[in-house]
This record gives structure tokens, sequence and C-alpha cells, in this order.
């Protein structure tokens, strides 16, 4: 089947979709090049069929999600990718979408930032099984949302929030997204905001879209990968080259920061996708780095509670393999007033106490290792590490 991709209202390229696999097959011809995902041309100005469709499908969700069987059996699908042309590729993170060839669809009419959408595929993603009867309403932004926890997007007061679970036994991430959040907050780190909410029973975390209907978030990975790498670089390198490339402000000042929170929270899983840049969807000016998100695996939340510690070689992502030698990229400590953690690991521990999945060993093992990591943190801006 034929669509244009489009950029908000602008026509990007004609390409034709496999209506079994959803692969794009072909791009029969391409309107506006600059307008393209980042990093699916080379640099002879040509498209890559192959890396946009490696885009495409990864707009679906993630196999790895939470129950995603059994929630495709609800829906009628027989695969997630067959969800993002039941949105048209819509989503809450930028402004691409697909329009079929001979249907006249304005992006003002369809775009979930300013008109309303299904919570159908939202509520299967949580166990539910939608309510009312005949065909499931598919027009979602849940269909676009990566990552293996469950999770859903809401509209409450007129502002897009996306709800997200934990995992069993403890259900603690949740937890970690508020505490990074405070983290962040004391030490003055551009930052989304997360609360705790909660839903049968579980504890969710909350927090409102930080992309708006100008915008969008362009992944690192898409930044990374959009010029050839050089043997010799090291993926830190080349995350910074290829941003200072494109001409993006402010990169090694915001990986300073997240990777100094990173090694606070003992973060294991801040890969390429979940931290990015922000681009203006219309005149495509870079912006500068993404607010920090998506934090909640981290502080041993999938650890039994005698493995919780604050061991020296923590494993860490995505530019070493643990957080000892991550940190030692961090270019300068000066925005850094360590005096201002003080204190937080009661404040965790009375955060904590939330939660019935928690046990008070847990929670004590939980504060005491928060606790040293600032601790040893503060003994590095003091001694720097060696490089």
């Amino acid at each position: 089947m034929l669509y244009t991709l489009m950029h908000k209202t602008t026509p990007v390229a004609s390409i034709e979709v496999d209506e079994v696999t959803i692969g794009i097959l072909a791009i029969p011809e391409v309107y506006h090049l600059a307008h393209l995902p980042v990093g699916v041309t080379h640099q002879e100005g040509r498209v890559d069929r192959g890396t946009l469709n490696d885009w495409w499908l990864g707009r679906a969700i993630p196999a790895s999600r939470s129950g995603l069987r059994d929630v495709l059996a609800v829906l009628g699908v027989r695969h997630s990718r067959e969800l993002l042309v039941k949105c048209l590729g819509l989503s809450l993170s930028d402004q691409y979408w697909l329009c079929p060839h001979g249907k006249a669809l304005s992006w003002g009419d369809i775009n979930f930032f300013e008109n309303e959408f299904s919570e159908d595929v939202g509520n299967a993603l949580f166990g539910r099984t939608p309510a009312g009867e005949g065909e499931l309403n598919l027009m979602s932004p849940d269909n676009t949302s990566d990552g293996w926890l469950k999770k859903k997007w809401v509209i409450a007061n007129g502002k897009r929030v996306l709800l997200k679970g934990g995992s069993f036994p403890y259900y603690q991430e949740p937890f970690t997204e508020v505490l990074a959040s405070r983290i962040m907050d004391r030490m003055g780190v551009l930052h989304v905001p997360y609360t705790l909410t909660w839903d049968g029973g579980l504890p969710l975390s909350a927090c409102e879209d930080f992309i708006n209907p100008d915008t969008d978030l362009i992944s690192a990975w898409r930044i990374f990968s959009s010029q050839k790498k050089p043997n010799h670089f090291s993926n830190y390198q080349q995350y910074l080259s290829s941003s200072e490339s494109l001409g993006i402000p402010g990169i090694r000042e915001s990986l300073d920061r997240m990777i100094a929170v990173d090694y606070l929270i003992a973060n294991t899983d801040r890969h390429f996708n979940n931290f990015g840049v922000i681009r203006h969807a219309e005149t495509l000016e870079w912006l500068g780095p993404a607010p920090i998100f998506d934090c909640g695996t981290a502080m041993w939340h999938d650890q039994f509670t005698n493995m919780i510690g604050p061991a020296f070689k923590l494993p860490s992502k995505p530019f070493k393999s643990n957080h000892a030698e991550q940190i030692k990229l961090v270019s300068s400590f000066d925005w850094l007033d360590i005096a201002a953690l003080r204190g937080i690991d009661e404040e965790y521990s009375e955060l904590l106490k939330q939660s019935v999945f928690i046990d008070d060993e847990r929670r004590g093992r939980l504060c005491w290792a928060l606790k040293r990591r600032v601790e040893m943190l503060a003994g590095m801006i003091i001694s720097p590490l060696p490089l």
C-alpha cells in the first residue's frame, strides 16, 4: 500500500508498505530530503531504504513488552507492527505520520497532541479488557511507545501524561523515577518531572509529555548513527562528533550531568534510545539536549535485597560497561553542588515507605547504598579519578 510519509504538514516521501510485514518495500519518490528522519540518508544524499525501514519498524511496541502476546490477541492483530498503520504511525514523541495515498487527511485533525485518542490499546496493555462492544478503536499513541515495561498515555486536565508501571516482585521502577526526579531537582539538572500514582494497588510513575506539536524528540541512536564511526572512535567520541557535525548545542555538558545522575542511581539501562535531543519540526533547528527521562531501571530494581550495595564497578550504558569507568568521562563537576544532596537518602526512605512491596530491610539497604553513592561521587569531585 502506498503512503506519503509526512513530517507534520510537510510531505517527505512516497513509500510503499507491505501489508503483511508492515515493512517499507520501496521509496518511489522523495519530496523533502531535509525532513527525512535523521540518519537515513547517505552522504551523497541518497535515501537508505533499509535504514528508513529500521526507523519505521522501530516505532512499534517492542516484542519484549511485558504481556504483549496476550494484548495482541485482545486487540485482534498478529504483531505489534500492525498497530503502526492502525494509528498512521502517529506518536507523542515527534511529528511523523503516514497519509494513505488518495486520502485528504490533515495533521491538525488527527495528531495526538491536539486531538482526543482512544484508550483501548492502553487499557489492554494494562491487562484490562477495553470497555464497550463492537470494534476496538486502535487510534492511539500507545501503538508507538517503546520500552519493556507496561505503559500508557492518558489525557489529564488537557495534558498528555505517560503512566508507567513496575516489574514483579518489587515494583520499584516508579519509585526510582521519582527519586531520580528529586535528585535532579536538587542538582539543578534539566529533567522530566515524575510523580507517583497508583492503579489497582500497583505503583505507577506519571510524567507529562515534554514534546509539543512543534518539536521532535530525536533519539541519541539516530544522532550516533548519522555518520560513519571511525575505527579509532569510542562510542562517546562518536556521539560527540556526530552531534557537533549536526550543529547540536550543549551535548558535552548534558552528558556530564546524565552520567553523574546515572552514577548516583546505579542506572543499568541508559541505552541510546532513552536519551536524545530536541529539534523544531518545521524549521529543523536543533534546540538542544532533551531533558533527562526514563531513569526507572536503576537502584538495583531487579536484584535480591542481599545483592544491593554500592559496588565500585556496577554495570552501565551506553559509553562504558561499568560506572567506575563511565564516570571518568565527565569533563567537569564545576556545575555540581554535592552538598545539595545531603539527606537525599532520608527523603528516599520516606518515599519507599509508601510501597507494600518493599520491606524495611530492602528499604534500609537501598537508602544506605544511595548514601554511599553520593559519598563516592563527592570523593571523586574532591580527588578526581585518573583517566
